[in-house]
């Protein structure tokens, strides 16, 4: 049961994500969360987060941003990336992923999703079908409600630690 709120993969940082790999595996389409995925909350596109899209684009990938926050916010980080997006998504709905997949032409089995929240990115991903790569927050000040989902976040993430350390045992028993 708790596996629907797994990631695919969990990694400390989205610039460590080896885009380049993961292309070559037939992915064609990344939709990101913006804040404490790419930037710290509230922030506009900084020269790491616009050098990542320009490789992401040169490489052929397209994106998307899938963001619950209002359309200004979305607006400013989205200015210099350019990009297609979705503001008021209402993650974990499914319909907006979906959408996004739409947006960029592309279909479950080659988007991947990107983002720091186990309860509305990881799980809406999940639920339709997406790869999902979890990344650690970028910064710990984040707004009361979020601050608060990262308390069963944390035990959570103990259980998929756990699992995935069976499962890997499991895996050198079979050999």
């Amino acid at each position: 049961m708790l596996q629907t709120f797994y990631p695919g993969e969990y990694v400390n940082s989205t610039y460590q994500i080896d885009f380049d790999s993961l292309y070559q595996k037939g992915y064609r389409g990344v939709i990101f969360d913006i804040d404490n995925t790419l930037v710290r909350h509230g922030e506009p596109a900084d020269a790491r987060a616009k050098k990542l899209f320009a490789h992401l684009k040169k490489l052929g990938f397209a994106c998307c941003l899938l963001s619950n926050n209002k359309e200004p916010r979305v607006a400013m980080f989205n200015k210099d990336i350019k990009v297609c997006s979705i503001h008021k998504a209402h993650k974990p709905r499914t319909g907006s992923y979906k959408k996004a997949m739409q947006l960029m032409g592309t279909d479950v089995g080659n988007t991947l999703f990107v983002g720091d929240q186990i309860f509305t990115d990881v799980w809406g991903a999940n639920r339709t079908g997406i790869h999902t790569i979890l990344v650690k927050p970028i910064h710990p000040k984040e707004e009361i409600q979020i601050v608060l989902k990262r308390i069963p976040e944390k035990w959570i993430l103990h259980c998929y630690q756990r699992w995935l350390t069976h499962n890997v045992r499991r895996e050198r028993t079979k050999r």
